[in-house]
């Protein structure tokens, strides 16, 4: 087995230390032992946009939020299904995160950080959720609803940020959640925050195999 090889590290605000690594053509990120995302795994988070995109339909001047940027694999789906008068924003809490997609990732980036529509704000995803006027919030910050990365993160699982979320989104618009795993305690939590609830069970790999990965999308009622 080849080897893995530490690139590079760098210190979550108020958490864990993530770590760079690649192994041959691939690269993953840690958090400590667990491996938090993977190149050999982008079908779940490439899922998380395409599923957005078809639930919004063609509304003109889309405005989306994607929380975190990761290893760009939602951004990069995004702009693939968005038109020229769309708006992204990525907020990346971890500044590293962004000099990694423009350094060892280069090639896997694609340039997609310096496309026209894409606005990269390095700070915390409850600031820009705050901002409103959102037709699309795309949450991929944690393994799920448990806050795995950040402890400051359960708030958006909670009634009291996900009332904010609420109010954050335009008439018609969606929140979509990202989560390694099933959670029927948050599903119900979405539900009383006055969502309308779908859960989608998606595969890892692009090729539809690979772990069973789960995504809410949400709607206000």
């Amino acid at each position: 087995m080849i080897p893995r090889t530490l690139i590079a590290s760098a210190q979550i605000p108020n958490g864990p230390e993530m770590r760079l690594y690649s192994r041959g053509g691939d690269h993953m990120i840690l958090l400590e032992r667990e491996e938090l995302m993977s190149t050999r795994m982008s079908g779940s988070e490439e899922a998380l946009a395409t599923m957005t995109a078809d639930r919004l339909g063609s509304r003109p001047g889309q405005r989306w939020l994607i929380g975190g940027y990761g290893m760009g694999f939602t951004l990069r789906a995004a702009l693939a299904r968005l038109p020229g008068n769309a708006r992204v924003t990525v907020a990346e809490l971890v500044p590293e995160i962004i000099d990694w997609a423009r350094g060892p990732m280069a090639a896997l980036t694609d340039g997609c950080l310096d496309d026209p529509r894409v606005t990269v704000a390095l700070r915390d995803v409850t600031n820009e959720i705050a901002g409103g006027g959102w037709d699309a919030i795309l949450l991929d910050v944690d393994n799920g609803p448990d806050a795995l990365v950040r402890a400051q993160n359960q708030w958006l699982y909670e009634p009291g940020g996900l009332a904010v979320t609420r109010q954050a989104l335009r008439p018609g618009g969606l929140l979509a959640i990202w989560s390694a795993s099933s959670d029927a305690r948050f599903s119900r939590t979405l539900a009383s925050a006055g969502f309308r609830v779908e859960e989608e069970v998606v595969r890892a790999r692009a090729n539809g195999k690979g772990p069973r990965h789960h995504i809410w999308f949400a709607t206000p009622r």
